[in-house]
């Protein structure tokens, strides 16, 4: 039921806020890039004194040498490998869809929407992308194996893992049946372990062409969609809550022991979005909940999957780990 909502503050390491009188501004520290480009040497692009070539002409044959020596010296980098669960509609098909569009290649899951996951596919593919889709529950171990190894097959690696697929059981606890508590606990926080931990556990059943590639990168990027009731609580989703409390301290204590591997891992914890769930509230209901957002309206799956892609992709964001990030 909680996902995400308007208004957001990012609270992770290497981001300080400042107070303005009421309003919060985040200060991201840039990272120091240990990958920059080789200086060009310019001294064989002067113009000598004795030539009479015009000299906007040799402007434009220098701008050309420019580019060309900067070309040559610029790192190859292959498109990240990206799996997103529960990628077929909601926050998981926009992470999929803006990641898909700025260059990832991407594995889009599903446990039952199989024409939405396809559609999903077909518009990354329409930006000149790359995606697939797979039809697994997380929950299941031979699932999550299958996954991995589809898109291991298909594309030699997995760069990035966003961990987003959930579902609800709402109810008072005092009604909650252990069929609704077990639903919610097995797929929220049991699936997020199995897609963490299966990758590693694989690594010497995958082929060895695989294996090596894994184990040289020595990086990747692990995002778990958490949820601000895993922080605060929600009446009638103790099921919920509890199972992203789980997520979030699943996230910090991975950071932890993957960070020898070079291996980032947050957590995005959102509140109120903007999805077929929140939409099937009444207007009481409605008007309680956008009353406590500061910008009174839900916020969008694509506000969510902005914050997701900057912590996928986005060089600035390989400082920080073990994090949980709230967008309110």
């Amino acid at each position: 039921m909680a996902s995400s909502a308007s208004g957001s503050a990012i609270m992770a390491a290497g981001i300080t806020m400042t107070d303005t009188g009421g309003h919060k501004i985040c200060h991201f520290r840039q990272p120091f890039l240990s990958n920059t480009l080789h200086p060009i040497n310019y001294s064989n692009l002067q113009r000598r004194s004795n030539t009479k070539t015009p000299f906007s002409s040799v402007v434009k044959a220098q701008a050309v040498t420019v580019e060309q020596a900067a070309a040559q010296v610029a790192p190859k980098t292959e498109a990240p490998v990206v799996i997103v669960t529960g990628a077929s509609r909601g926050i998981g098909k926009a992470i999929s869809l803006a990641l898909g569009k700025a260059g990832c290649k991407v594995l889009v899951n599903y446990a039952r929407s199989s024409k939405e996951a396809e559609e999903v596919c077909k518009e990354i593919e329409a930006c000149g992308g790359q995606a697939l889709s797979f039809g697994g529950d997380v929950s299941k171990e031979a699932d999550v194996e299958a996954m991995i190894k589809t898109a291991v097959d298909a594309w030699g690696t997995v760069d990035v893992l966003i961990n987003n697929a959930g579902i609800t059981r709402d109810g008072l606890l005092m009604r909650m049946t252990t069929k609704q508590w077990q639903e919610v606990i097995d797929l929220n926080l049991t699936g997020v372990y199995l897609c963490t931990q299966v990758p590693f556990r694989l690594l010497i059943s995958f082929t060895l062409a695989a294996a090596k590639i894994m184990m040289k990168k020595k990086k990747g990027k692990i995002i778990n969609i958490a949820s601000v009731v895993g922080l605060v609580g929600n009446f009638g989703q103790s099921n919920y809550s509890a199972a992203k409390a789980g997520v979030i301290g699943l996230t910090k204590t991975v950071a932890k022991e993957y960070a020898s591997r070079n291996i980032n891992v947050n957590a995005v914890a959102p509140g109120f979005i903007a999805s077929d769930m929140t939409a099937k509230l009444g207007d009481d209901i409605e008007k309680k909940i956008l009353g406590q957002i500061p910008l009174g309206r839900y916020g969008q799956p694509e506000e969510v999957a902005g914050v997701v892609e900057f912590l996928a992709i986005n060089p600035a964001s390989n400082y920080i780990t073990g994090q949980v990030l709230i967008y309110y």
